[in-house]
């Protein structure tokens, strides 16, 4: 896996980055907000790691901006916090995993596995992105392991995608897949895929001015 670690102790940064590193992770350790947020915006990765209390934003913040734009990575905050309203924030904006410091090196590796474990789409799903998969076969999409039901139509827009990822769907593709109809205009095509857009809690669906739409396939 590919783990952002935000920690501001260096010497526990060092420790965790090397650690993870022997168990075949890549790290990218980093001690301060601004740099978290830095390679947040440059990079993808598979977990985060965080502190809380770091210097610029903290741990918190951070993952709380994330998930306004639609950006879910699974998360475990480590921290010497032990009051139930901070880890009670924590789960509350989106954390699979609470740990307290100080923590033995090995009890982070049994959370991330767990993580992991819970991560593993099952091989008939299309990965869509970091939390979204979508069974082609039932015409289900899945929202870390759990449907995530639509409307007929909504869920068909999903299919059309589905089956063309790294591809664009032109307009002209919707009227003949979804709606099987010569007469429905761009505009009403848009404004069903941004209803589309509004639900997911991840936004996987890209926009190709003038032409349609596409969803990336994941790394």
């Amino acid at each position: 896996m590919k783990i952002l670690l935000l920690e501001d102790d260096i010497m526990l940064n060092k420790a965790i980055t090397q650690y993870l590193e022997s168990t075949g992770h890549k790290i990218i350790s980093v001690i301060d907000g601004n740099s978290c947020i830095e390679s947040l915006n440059n990079e993808s990765f598979d977990l985060l790691v965080f502190d809380i209390n770091v210097p610029d934003q903290d741990g918190l913040s951070i993952l709380e901006d994330l998930h306004k734009q639609k950006k879910m990575v699974p998360t475990i905050f480590i921290s010497a916090l032990i009051d139930i309203e901070d880890i009670t924030r924590a789960f509350d904006i989106g954390c699979h995993d609470y740990l307290k410091k100080p923590f033995h090196l090995k009890e982070l590796t049994l959370r991330i596995n767990k993580i992991l474990k819970t991560r593993l789409v099952p091989q008939e799903h299309k990965r869509l992105s970091e939390s979204y998969s979508y069974d082609s076969k039932e015409m289900i999409l899945y929202f870390n392991k759990e449907p995530h039901i639509l409307p007929k139509r909504q869920i068909q827009i999903i299919d059309l995608l589905a089956a063309n990822r790294s591809l664009v769907c032109n307009y002209d593709m919707f009227r003949d897949y979804v709606w099987n109809d010569d007469y429905i205009d761009n505009a009403t095509i848009r404004a069903e895929v941004n209803r589309v857009k509004k639900v997911l809690k991840e936004d996987f669906i890209i926009n190709i001015r003038g032409i349609g739409y596409m969803v990336e396939r994941p790394m």
